[in-house]
């Protein structure tokens, strides 16, 4: 498997809707399930400052992950545009390969 993830600083009292649209349930969730290879996302918050959270999101291999940022690049900027307004902070963590 592979993941990418992102850690966020969610702006003060956005919290739950910051939940809402990066959760498993959420906006980009659905975004990410019209792609092949889309296997889950996964939100964390942390327990000693609520407003960072790490944002887990799984594929089957970096090659579906490429091909789903080529073929929805303009509802995934559209997305992120959107939603710019939740977080003080976004930064990538890095892309990892599932060893177990």
């Amino acid at each position: 498997m592979y993941c990418v993830i992102w850690e966020y600083l969610a702006k003060s009292g956005k919290e739950a809707a910051f939940e809402r649209a990066y959760g498993s349930a959420g906006d980009w969730a659905a975004l990410f399930a019209r792609a092949d290879g889309f296997v889950g996302v996964s939100l964390h918050r942390d327990v000693i400052l609520p407003r960072r959270f790490i944002v887990i999101d799984r594929w089957s291999s970096p090659d579906a992950y490429e091909a789903f940022r080529s073929r929805y690049a303009v509802e995934y900027d559209a997305l992120d545009k959107a939603y710019s307004a939740l977080s003080d902070r976004e930064a990538p963590l890095g892309s990892f390969e599932t060893l177990e």
